[in-house]
């Protein structure tokens, strides 16, 4: 489901959430997920609380880290990435996100969770939140994500199908933050839905 409506779509994640929480007079997304993409969505009740979480993301003051399956067997235990993305709307209204030295800096921290025969279990900090920014970044490293329709191996993804992967794999596991109004850390986690895990299991039980 995208986060919210638009070009095409009619209600996202914001609208179904007002018209399930009427007595919230408030409510508007902090920031964006890919339609593709599961995991942890934070959104403001209050105008104050929007405005202040919008500062922390400029200052670099949210941490967000997400869980990615990569195809092929990534070298480095931790490795900053540091490519600057161009964006372009394409003649059908897609975005598209390449890398070029006159694109916006971007930087990811990647770290090796876990290791396949021919994939790898990523952690991935974002730095900057620049659109697609940890699916460009892999996949010009020559790690695409494992099911990315956009800048994945496409005929990898068609036996991944089958295998029982019928999603991308790229979910945001955790936000960190002070609560923009009290101070309070917080630590908001979501855990990894189970068709992303019971896919892993396969990867553990493979002969």
């Amino acid at each position: 489901m995208a986060v919210h409506g638009g070009s095409g779509i009619s209600r996202g994640v914001i609208e179904q959430m007002r018209l399930e929480l009427p007595e919230c007079r408030y409510m508007e997304l902090v920031h964006r997920l890919d339609r593709e993409t599961s995991g942890v969505l934070l959104i403001a009740l209050k105008r104050r609380a929007l405005t202040g979480l919008h500062a922390a993301m400029r200052d670099g003051r949210i941490e967000k880290r997400y869980l990615t399956l990569v195809a092929g067997r990534w070298p480095n235990p931790v490795q900053h990435v540091k490519l600057p993305l161009h964006k372009r709307v394409t003649d059908d209204g897609e975005k598209r996100v390449t890398v070029r030295g006159e694109g916006q800096t971007a930087h990811t921290i990647f770290r090796r969770l876990q290791s396949f025969a021919d994939f790898t279990l990523l952690e991935a900090e974002l730095k900057t939140g620049r659109t697609h920014q940890i699916r460009v970044h892999t996949s010009h490293l020559g790690f695409p994500i494992a099911g990315d329709d956009k800048y994945g191996d496409f005929e990898l993804n068609k036996r991944l199908v089958k295998q029982g992967l019928k999603r991308m794999f790229l979910h945001a596991a955790q936000l960190s933050f002070e609560h923009p109004i009290t101070g309070e850390r917080l630590l908001i986690e979501a855990p990894l839905p189970a068709e992303l895990a019971s896919f892993l299991d396969t990867l553990n039980n493979a002969p």
